[in-house]
């Protein structure tokens, strides 16, 4: 089922704006997986790549800091 907004868009609205943390998460987490898995599958063809680990666990850290900046910006529950 698709994410949607319903309501107005006001972008000064805290919920909206939580919204829209969540959708670029969801974003960067989808580039994350289809780009990583297609580097790994190259590599793993013929391709050695010796910093791909690197690249790999520093791309997941970065990932996990939006996770964390998304889940501490949430709107209280009132």
């Amino acid at each position: 089922m698709p994410i949607r907004w319903y309501g107005p868009a006001d972008p000064t609205d805290p919920t909206y704006q939580h919204f829209a943390r969540v959708v670029n998460f969801t974003v960067h987490a989808m580039t994350f997986a289809a780009l990583n898995s297609g580097l790994w599958f190259f590599q793993l063809l013929r391709h050695p790549w010796s910093h791909l680990n690197w690249f790999s666990e520093i791309w997941l850290a970065g990932l996990l800091l939006h996770l964390g900046f998304v889940l501490v910006r949430r709107p209280s529950s009132k």
